[in-house]
């Protein structure tokens, strides 16, 4: 089976990336979905959406001939399907695992910046009085 810019087809999560996942296209060749071709909503990570060995339909958005084919998921979805699409369905536990993981990157982002501004200039007080 040829690749055909435009077209929507099957293939098979077989990696993730911080930015993307490569997808095997029935063709035998794998092509890579860039993170902001994933869903209609921000990723921030790409496995909170998608999984290796996972089915997934994608739109062929190029192809050069060669090694570079470049896809998309959320081109693939039907316009009343886009805005509504947020990945595999999540448990609860699922949700809750992710808003523990953020929360902590949250709160590590503000200790760090927090620890900068105490220590970081340089200055500080004598504490030996």
């Amino acid at each position: 089976m040829a690749v055909v810019v435009g077209e929507v087809v099957e293939g098979t999560v077989t990696g993730i990336t911080h930015f993307g996942a490569f997808v095997l296209l029935p063709s035998g060749e794998t092509g890579l979905v860039h993170i902001s071709e994933i869903a209609d909503a921000y990723v921030r990570d790409v496995r909170d959406y998608l999984k290796e060995n996972d089915k997934v339909k994608v739109r062929i958005l190029s192809y050069d001939g060669k090694a570079k084919i470049g896809l998309s998921i959320k081109q693939a979805l039907p316009p009343n399907q886009r805005r509504s699409h947020q990945g595999r369905s999540q448990s609860f536990e699922d949700k809750l695992a992710r808003f523990m993981k953020d929360s902590d990157e949250k709160l590590t982002d503000l200790r760090r910046s927090t620890d900068a501004r105490r220590g970081g200039r340089g200055g500080g007080r004598n504490r030996d009085g």
